[in-house]
């Protein structure tokens, strides 16, 4: 069996594969309600057979959407709205997870199609809160997040996972990377805090540490907890692989199961390198160096290529975004391009004929 096809369990979860959907923004809720467009765009990877299907980043506060139309999970009503796209997912029986995060001084932007702008208040976006009052690029300098601005986000991660719990989600990622707010902590190119949440490293991973913490506190402990990470800045003096290895140990103390590993977000100008394997090769370095299961991402694009990444011990699953895009049935030509048979949707057989 091709090693892209074989299961994968964390806690009492079982994956039937390893190629899983990673969070893709569509900037298309209302209030933060997710609605029809999210139920085909997530349905349809289901069809496809998905090993997970990940939601996009789900705001945890108001303030900690990317844009004013991304998703969230602070209300009931949101919660309500995502149980509906996760019941259907499992009556396609797929697993889905939910992803958590804050865009910290990262928010309040346009949607990308209409230029990615900051938004401002009296446009309906609002004042970006971060760890330190250090702007991203041209973006409006951001508050410095005070104690009690802390204290709620964590509470905010929390209140959002028992509100996942009750939406019936099957994972939660926590991101961590990208830029946004738990980043944003831990870099010290975006942390120039003096108190107990910056300056060394054990103080500039403590906002990290916390919230998964909490996360994990309220998140049943059968269920599966993932945490995306930018492995690097790819910016001389910023977060790297070495300080990723110490945070991966500490996650894994506090009950995380998978690191999800990516890069860069942090700085508009990060030099990086631009080759096919420039983040798998951090994913493998990261499992090698921590011995945790870790989830490859970017320019996964070929059968061969991820089944290559997963038979080589070079990670345990494959993150495949813009491919699941252009083709929500990625894994079923993936099972068939690596001899692998697989089920088909029944509605589907018809074309389970390859050459016909």
């Amino acid at each position: 069996m091709p090693g892209l096809f074989t299961p994968l369990t964390l806690r009492s979860v079982t994956f039937p594969n390893r190629a899983w959907v990673s969070p893709m923004c569509q900037y298309s809720a209302t209030d933060g309600i997710v609605g029809d467009w999210h139920l085909v765009h997530l349905g349809s990877f289901a069809s496809g057979g998905a090993g997970l299907v990940m939601t996009e980043a789900t705001g945890v506060v108001p303030e900690g959407r990317i844009s004013p139309q991304c998703p969230g999970i602070w209300t009931d009503e949101q919660a309500a709205a995502w149980s509906v796209i996760v019941e259907y997912l499992h009556r396609q029986e797929a697993l889905v997870g939910l992803q958590l995060a804050h865009a910290g001084r990262k928010a309040s932007v346009a949607r990308p199609w209409t230029g990615g702008a900051h938004v401002e208040p009296q446009d309906g976006g609002w004042g970006a809160l971060a760890p330190s009052s250090l702007a991203f690029g041209t973006f409006p300098v951001p508050a410095a997040m005070t104690a009690d601005d802390i204290g709620r986000t964590i509470r905010g991660f929390a209140d959002a996972t028992r509100r996942a719990v009750d939406a019936g989600f099957d994972a939660i990622e926590l991101h961590a990377a990208h830029g946004y707010l738990i980043h944003q902590f831990l870099s010290p190119l975006s942390n120039a805090r003096s108190d107990e949440y910056g300056g060394p490293l054990e103080n500039r991973m403590r906002f990290a540490l916390e919230v998964a913490e909490a996360v994990r506190g309220c998140w049943p402990d059968h269920l599966p907890l993932l945490v995306r990470i930018s492995t690097t800045d790819w910016v001389p003096g910023g977060w790297d692989l070495e300080q990723s290895v110490a945070l991966c140990e500490r996650l894994r103390d506090r009950g995380v199961d998978l690191i999800d590993a990516s890069s860069s977000g942090l700085d508009p100008h990060a030099a990086v390198p631009d080759t096919v394997t420039y983040q798998t090769d951090l994913a493998a370095e990261l499992r090698r160096r921590t011995h945790m299961p870790v989830a490859a991402v970017g320019r996964i694009t070929a059968p061969a290529q991820a089944d290559e990444l997963i038979a080589s011990g070079a990670a345990d699953a494959v993150f495949i975004g813009r491919q699941f895009l252009r083709d929500p049935h990625w894994p079923l030509r993936a099972a068939h391009e690596l001899g692998e048979s697989v089920a088909w949707r029944p509605q589907y057989l018809r074309a389970a004929g390859w050459n016909s």
